[in-house]
């Protein structure tokens, strides 16, 4: 991991963060760590919605197709 230092945060800031790390039993270096990480997922977690949600929009549409691998392999099989 590495580390970051981030510097003139204002004090209302660091004290909002302190408070609610104090109410989760956490420290505020573990508060701010998972505060940065949801930041970084939330984009991630947006785009998987939005896919999963076309998927779904897919398979109202045209419905679920057999898994084709049973025929395949018979297929290669008989080779």
């Amino acid at each position: 991991m590495t580390d970051v230092r981030i510097r003139n945060v204002d004090d209302w800031v660091v004290e909002l963060h302190r408070n609610r790390a104090k109410l989760e039993r956490r420290s505020l270096e573990s508060e701010l760590r998972q505060i940065i990480t949801q930041a970084a997922l939330a984009k991630k977690q947006t785009l998987a919605a939005e896919l999963h949600a076309g998927v779904e929009a897919l398979r109202a549409k045209y419905g679920t197709f057999s898994d084709s691998t049973i025929g395949i392999r018979e297929e290669r099989d008989t080779r």
